[in-house]
Parts: structure tokens; sequence; C-alpha cells
């Protein structure tokens, strides 16, 4: 199958209107007879819904909590980045369109990336038509800090709950077209399956996850909104609930999975305090614009960390990378911690993390300014530790964190299987082999309320005069006697090990020998260690309870059984890569002074694997750089 990512012609500035000039239009009468389902709430779901039922499509928006307002949108904390240049600092739409890629390391596409920068502009005064409390000066003008990989301030903001603010936004969008009856909400429904016919994404499989009831729901199109994976390590920054199943599901109907091995590492995390521990916890990165990273230069130093005078710390980000300093991007930053860690000048009880201080900020600025910029991010670290960040160093650590990989998208954001489209966290599309920090609020949000409702048109015009399909055909009764059976089976299994003794070991595995480096050697020996994983789990996982009630340990099994097979082909993709780019950091491949060393003549395109009964086949997306060349990417 070829791929064809049906780029637009023209100069790049122009490509995204030329799209719109030439895109099939429909009649808003005929709008009224189609049907979307949208599965997810959070920022690019929930903008998605909201919008599409504006233009007057008939929407069913899904979501497994029991309110669109827990989607985990509301966890993001720093800001979400436009190119206003506000700040008069040499900001602009291609600037930033140039960073978004370097910080990618070349490994998205120009046409995707550049519509991002072009469109992150009315999308803040979007937000702030929507009501968003974003920060401002004392003059009424709203204010942009920095974040990690750029040198201008380009990041807009509401203290440190900016995903909370702009996710009550797209909320109070979706809740007023539930009231007009446009959308029609599904709060803790799960889907379990996609509904093929004819080649063409038709409608979706759902678990009631109260009544364990499986229902039908058949639709035009498929929109996916369901964020990313990156709970395959089990410990990360995302909710407990998060997961991979839709994405999985969908790529064994027929859709690409690209790049799954590209995963973010975020470096500023807690660190793990115990083997108990069910999950970490994510501090902004915004708190790097002012607190100095470092470690002693001592190892296994055991001194209180204000009683280590400045001239016997190592500010390592700052020697390292001297033009960004602590706004290194993530990779980079995540990869130097471990260095650190590894090397045995690691602080905390358990040796696994860094300093983050804010000592020098507090006496240049003042304690009310930093508690005005992060308060509620000191708060929330004072609750969770018992320190007062205000008087000592706050203790991170690396965390999983983003999946840049996901489902293989065109440039109208559909997958390889017509009619489903998959936005936000959960598709490939922008960010390469690294996100920049702040770009991942404003991807899910320009997914759902700019790209797609102008894309989707495209597919629905000629869908418009196909036949329409219900619940009663054949597909979707094979589809969910298939989903049946696979809770069945799993509930018969009545073995003697819980799931998250399975999940805890594949996520050591993967934590090990898949997230900030990796190796030849390493990568062989956890795809065979996978596999025992799998085995071991279809015959002695337990699982209680019964599958027409509610039963979290069920729905922690079908997720894990997805996760699972996931990790083989993350694995595999690592594997198949031999080079260095972004957070996928091979270790056979990198420059004398520790760098990512890319191979842009072997591994310039985007991987995009085909499911093909539990195995896996490669298909290559040549990345093909019309207006910027690919260059070493350097942050000293």
């Amino acid at each position: 199958m070829k791929l064809d990512a049906k780029i637009p012609e023209g100069r790049l500035e122009d490509k995204w209107r030329n799209y719109q000039l030439k895109s099939q239009l429909i009649n808003p009468a005929n709008k009224k007879k189609l049907n979307i389902i949208v599965v997810g709430s959070g920022l690019a779901g929930a903008g998605a819904a909201a919008t599409l039922a504006e233009l007057g499509y008939d929407v069913k928006c899904f979501c497994y909590q029991d309110s669109a307002r827990r989607a985990h949108s509301v966890a993001a904390q720093g800001g979400i980045n436009a190119a206003k240049n506000y700040q008069h600092d040499g900001d602009s739409v291609y600037r930033m369109f140039h960073d978004t890629l370097k910080g990618g390391d070349f490994r998205s596409r120009e046409a995707n990336t550049y519509r991002l920068a072009e469109l992150s502009s009315p999308l803040i005064d979007h937000f702030v038509q929507q009501g968003v409390p974003f920060a401002r000066e004392y003059g009424g003008t709203l204010v942009n800090r920095s974040f990690g990989g750029v040198q201008v301030q380009r990041t807009f903001y509401a203290r440190g709950q900016t995903g909370q603010q702009l996710l009550l936004a797209a909320y109070s969008q979706l809740y007023k077209m539930v009231k007009a009856k446009k959308v029609v909400m599904y709060p803790r429904s799960e889907m379990l399956d996609l509904v093929v016919i004819n080649g063409k994404a038709k409608g979706i499989i759902v678990r009631d996850l109260v009544s364990g009831q499986l229902k039908r729901f058949a639709a035009d199109a498929v929109v996916l909104a369901t964020g990313g994976y990156s709970r395959v390590f089990r410990l990360s920054t995302l909710a407990i609930g998060c997961n991979g199943s839709a994405l999985w599901k969908a790529h064994k109907k027929g859709a690409f999975f690209a790049a799954p091995s590209f995963t973010q590492i975020h470096p500023t995390a807690l660190p793990q305090s115990s083997e108990a521990q069910s999950k970490l916890t994510l501090m902004s990165e915004s708190l790097r614009n002012d607190g100095r990273i470092w470690v002693p230069q001592q190892q296994d130093d055991t001194r209180n960390a204000n009683a280590i005078p400045d001239a016997e710390r190592d500010y390592y980000l700052e020697r390292k990378y001297p033009s960004f300093g602590n706004l290194a991007p993530r990779d980079i930053a995540s990869r130097a911690a471990k260095e650190r860690i590894d090397a045995g000048f690691g602080v905390g009880k358990l040796k696994n993390a860094v300093y983050l201080d804010f000592q020098h900020a507090i006496k240049k600025f003042g304690l009310d300014s930093i508690k005005d910029r992060y308060g509620n991010l000191f708060d929330m670290y004072h609750k969770i530790t018992g320190i007062d960040a205000y008087q000592q160093p706050m203790m991170i650590s690396p965390a999983a964190h983003f999946s840049m990989g996901g489902l293989w998208v065109d440039y109208e954001l559909m997958t390889t299987i017509p009619g489903l489209y998959a936005i936000g966290e959960c598709n490939f599309s922008d960010h390469g082999a690294n996100r920049l920090g702040a770009n991942s609020l404003l991807q899910a949000s320009i997914d759902g309320y700019f790209i797609l409702p102008n894309t989707i048109n495209n597919y629905l015009a000629t869908e418009s005069k196909a036949p329409s399909y219900t619940c009663d055909h054949p597909e979707f009764e094979q589809t969910e006697r298939e989903v049946q059976s696979h809770i069945k089976k799993i509930l018969a299994i009545n073995g003697s090990r819980t799931v998250d003794h399975f999940h805890r070991a594949l996520g050591k595995i993967m934590w090990q020998e898949c997230a900030m480096s990796r190796n030849k050697t390493g990568l062989e020996k956890a795809i065979e260690e996978i596999k025992d994983i799998k085995t071991a789990f279809w015959n002695d996982v337990k699982v209680t309870g019964a599958s027409n009630e509610l039963n979290t340990e069920l729905e922690k099994a079908l997720r894990l059984a997805d996760f699972i097979e996931l990790a083989q082909l993350m694995c595999k993709d690592a594997l198949d890569r031999e080079e260095s780019c972004g957070a996928h950091f091979r270790e056979e491949f990198q420059t004398h002074d520790g760098e990512a060393l890319r191979k842009d003549d072997e591994y310039g395109y985007v991987s995009a694997w085909e499911y093909n009964d539990g195995h896996f086949k490669l298909h290559k997306e040549a990345l093909e750089f019309e207006f910027v060349q690919p260059t070493v990417r350097s942050y000293k």
C-alpha cells in the first residue's frame, strides 16, 4: 500500500489556504443527515465534537470518565505555544515552525508542522473569546514565558493550570451543544473495537463501564481523540485510566501505526519513591524558566541541599548546553539527568533524582513574584512530599510522559482506514521524534477546533451519496461477538497473578530497554521477555468479578492485553531504526560527545506499521524537506 500524505501544492505558507480553497463543501441541510462518532472528550475530542455539532452534524461523544471535565488534558500545567510575538523578541510563524521541526529532529512533515505554527495565533484569540483566564501584564496584554528548545517567549499560560482552564472552555462549548441536543454524550463508556464495513470505518462497539453491557453505535465517520499510550511503561505522568486500546483496536483493523517507539520522557516529574507506586506526578516544565537544575559535584553526597555551597554544585545543563541551559529540550534534559544519576550523583532517598532550585530566582525577583507564577505547583509539591520548595530545592526525575508516535494520518488527519480520523496525541502528525514543551495543548486544540472540521467534509461529501449502515449490519454482530469472546477468554483464565503484577513486569522491561536509551542487545532481549509476559498473562492472570457489572480489574486486564502487544511493536520499531533522533536514542549511534547521531539518508522517513495476524509489516513515508534542510541538532 502506497502512503499518500495528501500534502497540498504551493509555497509552505500557502498550503493550508490552497487546501481549503479546493476542499469540498456540504450543504447545511445535508450535514444534518450525517452522523459522526467522537471517541474522547479532552481538548481534541471536546473541541471536535462541539465544532462539528455547530456545523450541523449529528455527533455522539464517548469518554470512559464520569465527566468530560476529567479528560486528561486537565493535567497539562505549563502553557500553550503561539507565534504572536507579543514580547517583540523576534518570534514569527516561520521561527516557531523551524523550532518545532528542529525540536522533533527532522522526523515530521514540513506541511503539518507549519500548519501547527500558522494556526497557533488565531487559536489564542479563540480561547480568549471563550473566557480562558490567561496571565496578563499590568496593562492587560497577555504575557508569555519560555519553554524548552526555544530562545523566545511564546508560551501563554494560566499559572500552572493551563490545561484545566482550556479544558473547561472546551467543556463549556461541548455542553452547550449537548444542551442544544446536537451532541449526545456517553460518559463511563469505553470503546472496545472498531467496526469496518467494506473497508470503511462505520461504527464502534462500546462497553458500558457501570453495567458491563456491550452496545453498538453506527456512524458515517469515526474520530479517535483518545490521547497517548505512555502507560505502557506503567509508571508515567498519565492518569491510571489512560490507555492505548482504542488505537490498538483500530491498528488491528487496518490503521497503520506510525513511529510507535517515539515516546517522550519528561525531565521534571517527582521521583519514584517505592515499588508499590502506581503513577508519577508531573511538575510543569515551566518551572525550568526560573529554577536551576543541579546535582552535587561529589558522588553520594548526603548533605542537606542548602548545606552544599554553590562552588560544589554541578549545574550540568548550564555547563553542557550554555546557549539553552535549563531550557534545553526535554529529550536532552532527561538524558542528561539520567547520565548524572547513573554516574552516582543522584539525590534523594533512592538516589534517583536531581535538584530543581529556586533560591536564585527568589533572590532576584522576590518571593511574591515566584508565588504568583508557580504558586499552585509549589503547593502541590508540598502536599505530596511535605517539603517547602520555597525554602529548599525540589527533587525531580525523568518520567514517561507523551507519545509522539500514534496512528498514521495524512494531511487531512485521516488514517489508512477511510472514514477513521485520529486527532491530538493519538496521531503521530506534528512532533517528529520529540515534542517541544507547550505544543501538546496546541496540537490537540488545533486538530479538534480548526483542522478536522475543515478536512472531514472531503470524505463526508462522498459518503452522503453512499448507502448508510445500521447497527443491525452483520459486521456489527460479528465484531460484538469477537469482543464478547475476548472478554470471556480473559475471565476464564482464573490464574494466580494479578493484572498489576504483569503490568509491573512489562513496565520494568520497557523502562530499562525502550525508554531514554536503547541498544540492539537490550531491545532483542526485551522482545523475547515481552513474549514470555504475554504467554504468562494469557495462562495465569486472575481477573475477579464478572463482565456484566462495574469491574475495574477487567478494564485493566483488557487494556494491559493491548499494551503487551503494543510494547512488542514499540521495541521492534526501535530496533529497526538504527540511528539516534530525538527521544529515540540508540546507544550505538551517538557523536563523540554523547549527542544523537541521525542518519538522514537511511532513516529520513516515517515508519508506518501494518498489523498482520500478530506480525508487523513496515511501510515508509519518505520525508521530503523542500523548505528547510535538516541540520545537526545542537543546543550548545
